[in-house]
């Protein structure tokens, strides 16, 4: 039986992600797991996260969890979920800047404050629904309409230095990635387990990905 490996590191939405993997995910079996050994037996990875990449990266170090998802990030398909997307980069501009996992080369920054004179004044963190355009074809996006509305919470987000990393975009207060891909590694800045059914579709189109493009 294949598995799915949920990352804990204390910094997830861990139950609403698991039940939601559970529905699309067939016949593998969803583990939620702190331990490396359990974790790297598992077919598929999923990186979630919520708060901010400086905790994040030192508890991944703490648990002795960051170099497993480098480790397996070479070999399996791995999924980053919003703050577990954000880790798949370099570096964070946050606490005047944080190493990262370094998978996706770019940073993660923040949105803007927008001017006091602004005439819409839209608010920093970007929370609620928002449209993602998929910018380039994915196995991911397989059954996903264009333009399709995702549920965000965040203040950063990802700036990838290739344009060919970024699998979609969002627009608030600018356009910004709000999907990201290289070789067999994904990441939603967006929650798919949060989203209705075209979350789902989007977890378990990664539950069935064998790592290529297409």
């Amino acid at each position: 039986m294949e598995k799915i490996g949920v990352i804990d590191y204390g910094m997830g939405n861990l139950h609403s992600l698991g039940k939601a993997l559970e529905r699309v995910a067939g016949n593998q079996r969803i583990v939620i797991s702190y331990d490396p050994e359990e974790l790297i037996a598992c077919d598929r990875l999923v990186l979630p996260g919520v708060g901010g990449v400086k905790a994040a990266m030192n508890e991944l170090r703490r648990l002795e969890l960051n170099q497993l998802v480098v480790e397996a990030s070479r070999k399996r398909p791995l999924l980053g979920i919003c703050l577990g997307m954000q880790v798949l980069l370099d570096r964070s501009e946050e606490n005047g800047g944080v190493p990262a996992l370094g998978l996706i080369p770019g940073d993660v920054i923040r949105f803007t404050d927008p001017p006091r004179d602004a005439v819409e004044r839209l608010k920093v963190p970007h929370m609620g629904w928002n449209r993602v355009r998929q910018t380039r074809p994915h196995a991911v996006w397989a059954g996903v309409p264009e333009d399709s509305w995702f549920y965000f919470v965040h203040s950063y987000h990802a700036a990838p230095v290739h344009a060919e990393h970024v699998l979609g975009s969002s627009e608030y207060t600018k356009v910004f990635a709000s999907a990201v891909a290289r070789d067999n590694i994904v990441g939603f800045q967006f929650h798919p387990e949060k989203s209705q059914s075209v979350g789902l579709r989007l977890l378990g189109n990664f539950a069935h990905w064998n790592g290529e493009s297409r």
